[in-house]
């Protein structure tokens, strides 16, 4: 059953700003509207592996083996480093293009789905977080557990696209000052070190 709780208790969740928020931001700011929408596609997708694994039973089997956590937290600090390392240059996803393209479609969604894949505490969250709106009386609790879980992605995305999509309109106003972009695009490579850092220090 889903209840007005767990509806708000998601938005609040979604909306707190975290990684992929981020990142739909600097794709909004970098390249607009269109690529800031695919890359909160690909943070949308990136939730599926850690809600099969809590539905599936396998995030407990994730929590209680250190080194199986500890392998998937340096790969996701490794790819906070590698996606830092391009805002900072440039390169990555605050690349300034001054027309709103299709390409780098397939990359923007990968770098999406893999923020979220490489964060071991989502399927740590997942296991917390929705077996507490899973009703007692349920017939099937695995149907209505995807079904919470469905309802999560749908508010990230729908989430990350208002962001994405207030980015995109700022955009036309700062694309012209090569400076200015230069320094959000540190500023957001300091966000996710700073994000990396965190996740290597804070223990399980």
């Amino acid at each position: 059953m889903i209840t007005l709780d767990y509806l708000i208790t998601s938005l609040i969740i979604v909306a707190l700003p975290g990684t992929g928020v981020i990142y739909t931001l600097a794709l909004g700011l970098g390249r607009g509207m269109k690529a800031s929408i695919w890359a909160a596609f690909g943070c949308t997708l990136g939730i599926v592996p850690h809600m099969s694994a809590s539905i599936l039973g396998l995030a407990a089997l994730l929590h209680a083996s250190a080194v199986a956590f500890e392998i998937v937290r340096y790969l996701g600090v490794a790819w906070l480093l590698y996606m830092a390392w391009g805002m900072w240059h440039g390169t990555g996803a605050m690349k300034v293009t001054a027309n709103e393209t299709k390409t780098g479609i397939a990359k923007i969604i990968r770098d999406g789905i893999l923020l979220n894949l490489l964060n071991p505490k989502l399927s740590v969250f997942f296991l917390a977080f929705l077996p507490q709106f899973v009703t007692t009386e349920t017939p099937d609790t695995t149907a209505e557990m995807t079904l919470l879980g469905l309802i999560f992605m749908a508010m990230t995305f729908g989430v990350f696209v208002i962001y994405g999509c207030f980015a995109g309109a700022l955009r036309s106003h700062i694309i012209e000052r090569p400076k200015v972009m230069n320094w959000i695009g540190k500023g957001f490579a300091g966000v996710f070190i700073a994000m990396g850092a965190k996740l290597v220090l804070t223990a399980r």
